[in-house]
């Protein structure tokens, strides 16, 4: 009795596959469209078909308007095929379509002209010149014109002209012209031309045109115009709004800083609410103001503070309703005589 190999039961379903495609790319062009049995609409199609309902072969769709069921194809489809519409389970090479429905499997990709939605996969990449939603995954990327929604991973990245909502992996990075929404973890980075909106890991950085908000991780640095929520930048944060938890391992800078802020070496800005950390400086610039605690050794308050200054030198342009706590501290506008004080200072206008 003789048993076949194993190994050779697939070689021989691809060679009976691609031979079934070299048939249809026979059968249309002898036949000048399809060789369809038992009927022209439905069962079994070898060549052309323009709207078929089951199992098709064709080496290169051309003119399509609607086909359902298993398609098999070697080739992209024809430029004038944007309106076509695919669904169920679409094989081959390239395989694409104006619209796909389903699952998508291609060798080297995958791709509809104006939207995939279902489960779509290939070697190199899989992508979509409108929209893209469900399960996308590209050996280099899936990328989308539009929208990129579901859980979509690129060997290199993902990325979309307009939004990127879902779970989000790219080995380099992630990212979207308008938004980000979801988890999103970029090898490098995490990034987008609006808003980048939930848990949001970069190796090297996070960023946003206009807001960054929920929980950032950053390997060197994390920026937006506003940040809000819990982010941890290995080097700095930067914006003109930052609210929240915010850890940098050097230094956080913005305009507002609001919340818990611990930085490595230095942070500051224009308005500081919260408490605020910092193992060498902590700078509010001229006519500032810090609402709360700063904790540094120097403590460069050129403003108003409001609340709790410690440190080993606190300078303050005024106190109003605070106090200084350290080795040296100075108010300009306290009384002469009270301006430079040991241990403590408040005010005594």
């Amino acid at each position: 009795m003789n048993v076949p190999s194993p190994h050779k039961a697939p070689r021989r379903m691809s060679a009976v596959l691609f031979g079934l495609v070299f048939l249809a790319a026979a059968a249309g062009s002898a036949f000048g469209q399809s060789l369809d049995i038992p009927s022209k609409r439905w069962g079994l199609s070898f060549g052309n078909s323009k709207e078929f309902t089951g199992l098709r072969f064709n080496f290169r769709d051309a003119g399509v308007v609607r086909i359902t069921g298993v398609n098999v194809t070697l080739w992209t489809p024809r430029k004038g095929d944007e309106d076509s519409i695919v669904t169920g389970l679409s094989l081959g090479l390239v395989p694409g379509a104006g619209h796909l429905r389903g699952v998508q499997l291609g060798l080297l990709g995958a791709g509809g002209m104006k939207s995939v939605v279902g489960v779509s996969g290939g070697l190199l990449g899989v992508g979509s010149g409108g929209s893209m939603t469900g399960l996308n995954f590209g050996g280099l990327g899936a990328g989308a014109g539009d929208n990129l929604i579901g859980v979509n991973l690129g060997g290199l990245g993902v990325g979309a002209g307009e939004n990127i909502i879902g779970l989000n992996i790219g080995g380099l990075g992630a990212g979207a012209g308008e938004n980000v929404a979801g988890i999103s973890i970029g090898g490098l980075g995490v990034g987008a031309g609006k808003n980048v909106t939930g848990i949001n890991i970069g190796g090297l950085g996070v960023g946003a045109g206009e807001r960054l908000a929920g929980i950032t991780v950053a390997g060197i640095g994390a920026g937006a115009k506003s940040i809000c929520g819990l982010t941890i930048a290995g080097v700095g944060a930067g914006g003109e709004d930052i609210k929240g938890l915010t850890i940098a391992g050097i230094a956080v800078g913005a305009a507002r800083l609001t919340g818990l802020t611990v930085a490595g070496v230095a942070l500051g800005g224009e308005q500081l609410t919260g408490l605020h950390i910092a193992g060498a400086l902590i700078k509010v610039v001229d006519d500032g103001r810090l609402s709360g605690v700063a904790v540094s050794p120097f403590n460069h308050l050129k403003g108003t503070v409001t609340g709790l200054s410690l440190g080993i030198v606190n300078y303050a342009y005024r106190l109003e309703k605070g106090i200084q706590i350290g080795l040296i501290n100075i108010v300009r506008d306290n009384r002469p005589g009270l301006r430079v004080l040991p241990v403590f200072n408040a005010n005594f206008r």
